[in-house]
């Protein structure tokens, strides 16, 4: 195995290069992680407890609240923060003081993970750029495609022109989907990208799960077809496009029942909005696996996505899904076999293939099965150690052969920053 000069601090805060491979401390930057229980969260806490298993040190910076949803992995040192704006459920990072940065000194990091590119996202950048330190970040979120939705689409150009100084100067981007990868390439964004899928955990989401008790709890008969929709109740999630699917399979008089599995400050409006609607709460571990393989059809019409996490789940449940053919969802449902991709807020073409599967059991048992296989190629464990052999190059260690499924079209990256790195800023 070929090693870059190992480094280490010496009595004068210089590294200085020893021909030893260096354990992996990496300090993680994220603007979620413990206090709202969304993709990002699960993902990077995944991240951390399989990093800490195979012997890698981590540090993660990020808001946090009292009473958090989610009991976090790892070392969580907490950053200062305040409520988003119309959105006090999310927390936005407001600085980096003197004393997290000389803790993340005193924890001798080998590299600088950024998830977020926000004030701390920023003020990380600036410290590892003045540090020497080399700097990886992953694209977990499409912002300016939630612009729309809060009539902010004149600052779509203003961000993108901070996403390309941004990234430009991270040496690799971790992306969760190729169709993110042709967002990056078309904003002039693509040295570095490496894929990063999201997994499934296939022994927590299998068709096993699927509970007749379950579904006889919410007074849906063993015939019934269900129409589910799991995630938070935003409306960026594509919540106006569910409302009128269903609404119109009511008004065509075509038997099933819906039931939307999340919760979050849509709910309220929904409900009135569809009153014969199960609106099931949040739900989380064996509860979460038997909603979605109890399940019939999984609709989830969100064209924001980056990657599409609940898509994966149904999928691994053997529930066919009906998806908006947009960035995350596209990577993942092959129409016609696993399910089917509608053009994003057409909920006319949503209500076709919605319909076409209530009422053909077979065709549903067909396209359950297809997305059941597909999901097997999304384990946890060999997608967390993609990222661990991301690491190693940054380090300058060979890394084991990528999948070819886990390759993009451009591969190259900037080489890593000299190992003779002061940490005296």
């Amino acid at each position: 195995m070929r090693a870059r000069s190992g480094l280490h601090i010496n009595s004068t805060g210089a590294r200085e290069a020893e021909n030893i491979r260096v354990p992996k401390r990496i300090a993680l930057f994220t603007g979620a992680y413990n206090h709202i229980a969304d993709g990002v969260s699960l993902t990077l806490n995944r991240l951390v407890e399989h990093l800490e298993k195979n012997g890698s040190e981590v540090l993660v910076l990020a808001p946090t609240c009292d009473d958090p949803p989610i009991e976090h992995k790892g070392t969580l040192a907490a950053v200062p923060s305040i409520a988003a704006p119309g959105r006090p459920e999310y927390r936005l990072a407001t600085g980096f003081p003197s004393h997290l940065k000389r803790r993340v000194k005193k924890f001798r990091p080998t590299l600088f993970h950024i998830a977020t590119p926000d004030i701390l996202g920023f003020k990380a950048l600036r410290l590892a750029r003045s540090w020497g330190i080399p700097v990886v970040a992953s694209f977990h979120t499409h912002f300016s495609s939630y612009l729309k939705y809060y009539k902010l689409g004149s600052i779509e150009n203003i961000l993108w022109k901070y996403g390309r100084w941004f990234y430009k100067n991270c040496e690799q981007i971790y992306v969760p989907s190729e169709s993110i990868v042709d967002v990056l390439r078309q904003q002039g964004i693509e040295n570095g990208v490496r894929l990063w899928p999201r997994g499934v955990d296939m022994n927590v989401f299998n068709p096993q799960k699927r509970s007749i008790a379950w579904r006889r709890h919410f007074g849906i008969s063993d015939h019934e077809v269900v129409v589910s929709f799991v995630s938070r109740l935003v409306w960026e999630k594509g919540l106006d496009i569910y409302a009128d699917v269903i609404g119109n399979l009511s008004r065509e008089g075509i038997p099933h029942r819906s039931i939307i599995i999340g919760d979050g400050p849509a709910r309220k409006t929904l409900e009135k909005r569809l009153p014969g609607t199960i609106f099931a709460g949040y739900r989380r571990g064996e509860d979460l696996s038997a909603a979605y393989a109890s399940s019939d059809v999984f609709l989830f019409p969100s064209d924001t996505e980056t990657f599409g996490n609940v898509t994966l789940e149904a999928m691994a449940s053997g529930v066919p899904t009906v998806c908006a053919d947009a960035f995350g969802s596209r990577a993942l449902v092959s129409s016609g076999k696993t399910g089917y991709l509608a053009p994003p807020g057409n909920a006319a073409v949503f209500t076709d293939y919605v319909r076409k599967l209530v009422v053909n059991n077979r065709l549903r048992a067909e396209l359950g099965h297809g997305a059941f296989e597909k999901a097997q190629g999304y384990t946890w464990d060999s997608i967390l150690t993609r990222i661990s052999g991301y690491y190693d190059e940054m380090l300058g260690y060979d890394p084991d052969p990528a999948p070819e499924e886990m390759k993009t079209a451009d591969s190259g990256f900037a080489q890593p920053h000299a190992s003779s790195i002061s940490l005296n800023a």
